[in-house]
């Protein structure tokens, strides 16, 4: 079969084998937004069509490929949800020579009900299931908005959702702390700096500000202010998503973002378990078998 994670900026294809392994692999920089007049049949033959007419027709497609702006809506599902409830509410899509399968995304509701929702974390969350067991868990899934979720007996219990990635865009590239930042590697003495910072009392629209009066001053080099700015906003996401007490968390992801994660984790007293980018390989490969049994 093929599995297809479609999100907004990314297009990701694994073609997969019976044992659910990946035997094959494709990126492109074509997420929703990239294609013209939702022409998404079009760019999904453009992508993997010489494996649908190689006889790869089963397609498994997650992400916001699902979403209102996407090929078809698939409706969220409400948490708890596992593999059963994804299942049931597989939605088809019409494709000639394919048949075309979409994941739904995961909704629920925080402390004071105002809804959450989720695409494409749900199939990622799926994949590490094997390995975490049916254990109470803790996933984080560190991106643009940042997704801890709280994982029990194999279901999507619930989770939270931190606009951590898309702020820090945000304020470097279009607040007055940007003015005092130049682009540079990622420097990790910064980025502990604000980690430390976010530990201390006062809060995170307080914090925001000494980047800007720390450079004023000549104590943060423009050229860690951006990173003391990651630190400053992941160290404030980690704090107030990590149970308290700190515990184990499994994060899911890969390359640098996950390691700055595993640092923060770390500071805040938890133990993190990075578990890859194949996760939504694992995931869909999972969800395949079961559909087409």
């Amino acid at each position: 079969m093929i599995g297809i994670d479609w999100g907004t900026s990314s297009f990701r294809a694994f073609r997969l084998d019976a044992e659910g392994r990946v035997a094959e692999r494709r990126s492109a920089p074509r997420g929703i937004l990239a294609v013209e007049d939702r022409k998404f049949e079009e760019e999904l033959l453009r992508q993997v069509g010489d494996w649908i007419s190689a006889g790869e027709n089963r397609v498994l497609m997650s992400g916001m490929i699902g979403s209102r702006q996407g090929w078809v809506e698939a409706p969220y599902v409400a948490a708890p949800a596992g593999v059963a409830e994804l299942l049931t509410c597989l939605v088809p899509v019409l494709c000639e020579g394919a048949d075309i399968r979409l994941v739904p995304g995961v909704t629920c509701t925080d402390a004071g009900g105002t809804p959450e929702v989720m695409r494409g974390e749900e199939t990622q969350i799926i994949g590490m299931l094997d390995e975490i067991g049916d254990s109470p868990a803790i996933a984080c899934l560190p991106g643009t908005h940042s997704k801890w979720a709280r994982i029990e007996g194999g279901w999507i219990a619930g989770y939270a959702t931190y606009m951590t990635g898309e702020v820090f865009a945000a304020l470097r590239g279009h607040t007055i702390l940007g003015r005092l930042m130049r682009d540079a590697p990622t420097d990790l003495a910064g980025f502990d700096r604000g980690l430390a910072r976010a530990a201390e009392p006062g809060h995170l629209l307080h914090h925001l500000f000494g980047v800007r009066t720390l450079g004023l001053f000549g104590r943060l080099e423009e050229a860690a202010a951006a990173s003391y700015l990651s630190g400053l906003l992941i160290g404030h996401e980690v704090r107030a998503a990590l149970p308290a007490g700190g515990g184990a968390v499994h994060l899911i992801g890969a390359g640098a973002l996950c390691d700055l994660y595993v640092r923060a984790i770390a500071a805040a007293g938890g133990q993190a378990q990075v578990h890859g980018e194949d996760a939504a390989a694992r995931g869909l490969a999972r969800l395949g078998r079961a559909a087409w049994t």
